[in-house]
């Protein structure tokens, strides 16, 4: 198997702005952090240490990158934020085959602008919802509950089996 699967937890911090102090909110984080946050729902920058991902209109998560874990308060004036990292884990998915094998699995077209490198996705896998951030041309994380990942890790290996065992291409398992 060319592709690789590997599972970790994660570091994700929801912060999200009141409605009614949105631009304050979006300032304030963006000078502490020291970078411009994404504008369009599904993009993700890096950050200040974090990948920044546009969830909701004034929702963000923020994705701690590497085994770092930065510190960030927010303002309660503003918004507020939890901490998902006890129900998510990282599944990273490598490989030239990486997309072709996530088409038996979603409904996206990792052809469309949407989905290049560094967008995320919010779609649902076997109707549990998730997190997909493009992290390259043939790499993908699934962000997805602590719960769901060992499942999920199954089911791609048997996937990926199947797309083996055919050497005319891949038909998704019967």
């Amino acid at each position: 198997m060319a592709e690789t699967v590997s599972v970790e937890a994660c570091t994700i911090l929801q912060i999200e702005a009141w409605p009614e102090t949105q631009a304050a909110f979006e300032a304030d984080l963006s000078r502490r952090l020291g970078a411009a946050l994404p504008m369009a729902f599904g993009a993700a920058v890096p950050v200040g240490g974090w990948l920044a991902v546009r969830i909701a209109p004034r929702r963000f998560w923020l994705i701690a990158e590497g085994k770092s874990q930065p510190r960030l308060s927010i303002d309660p004036a503003l918004g507020c934020s939890v901490s998902l990292e006890e129900g998510r884990m990282r599944l990273r998915l490598s490989g030239p085959r990486t997309f072709d094998i996530l088409k038996a699995c979603v409904a996206i077209d990792w052809e469309s602008p949407q989905a290049r490198p560094g967008s995320a996705l919010q779609t649902g896998f076997h109707h549990v919802p998730v997190l997909l951030l493009r992290t390259g041309a043939d790499a993908c994380d699934i962000l997805a509950p602590r719960s769901f990942a060992q499942s999920l890790v199954d089911w791609i290996t048997d996937i990926t089996a199947s797309y083996d065992a055919r050497k005319d291409g891949f038909r998704q398992p019967a």
